[in-house]
Order: structure tokens, then sequence, then C-alpha cells
């Protein structure tokens, strides 16, 4: 039975750490998100290979052992919206501001390329930083 959509197509999956709970996730992002799901965790685990993986808020997070979270993505109706948690200290900043003065974001659509360069650069950036921690 295929998870849950919550509004904006967002899929409902139980908190978890590891890279199982992160990679049902994004396996049950809906349509052409999926795809931006995928490339995201590739590109993460490229770009950081200690990364550690888990799924909190029905969202994938990313962190480094000893460190806060750096990193989620969560869908939305038009788009998957890419969350860097110290992404005011990311040069250059990521180009959307978020209600937290520190956090920056990134939205990428369906149809978006993806600046494999430029994310690579702000994931090893931020996987340097403290991180959120809630």
């Amino acid at each position: 039975m295929p998870p849950t959509l919550l509004s904006g197509g967002n899929p409902q999956i139980a908190k978890g750490d590891g890279d199982a709970p992160a990679a049902a996730d994004i396996a049950a992002m809906p349509g052409g998100k999926r795809p931006v799901g995928e490339r995201l965790d590739a590109l993460v685990a490229a770009a950081v290979p200690d990364v550690r993986r888990a799924v909190r808020w029905n969202s994938p997070f990313y962190r480094v052992e000893g460190g806060g979270w750096f990193l989620s993505f969560h869908c939305f109706t038009r788009y998957v919206k890419v969350t860097f948690f110290d992404g005011a200290c990311l040069d250059p900043m990521p180009p959307v501001a978020a209600k937290d003065p520190k956090a920056r974001l990134l939205h990428i659509g369906e149809a978006d390329a993806i600046d494999a360069d430029q994310l690579s650069r702000w994931l090893r950036q931020a996987a340097g930083l403290p991180g959120w921690t809630p």
C-alpha cells in the first residue's frame, strides 16, 4: 500500500534513522518529484560521503556525525523545497530566504535543471557548519 500523500504531495513516512527510511521517503515522492529527490540524495552522497540520513517531519534530513542537520527537502505542489539550515553562511547564499534568517532555500521544479556543481559546493560547505539541532 503506497504511503499517504499530505498537502502539496509530500509523502507521509514514519520518523526513522538511517538510509532505509530516507530511501522510502524519496521512493514515495509523487510523479516527477521522485527523480528530483533521487538526484538530490545522490549529490549529497557524492559531496558528503560520511552523510547520515533520517526522516523527520515527513522529509529526508542529512547530517554528519557529531553535527546538526545541514539539509532537508520537502515536496510541494509545484516544486521540491531544499532547505540549507545554515544557508545564510553559504557562499554564495542559496536564492530563497526562509522564515528563519539563518536558513536559505532552493526550489526545484520537476522540469528544472539542477546545477550539480553549485549544489555540490553548497553541500560541502553546509556539511562543515554546525547545523540545526532541534
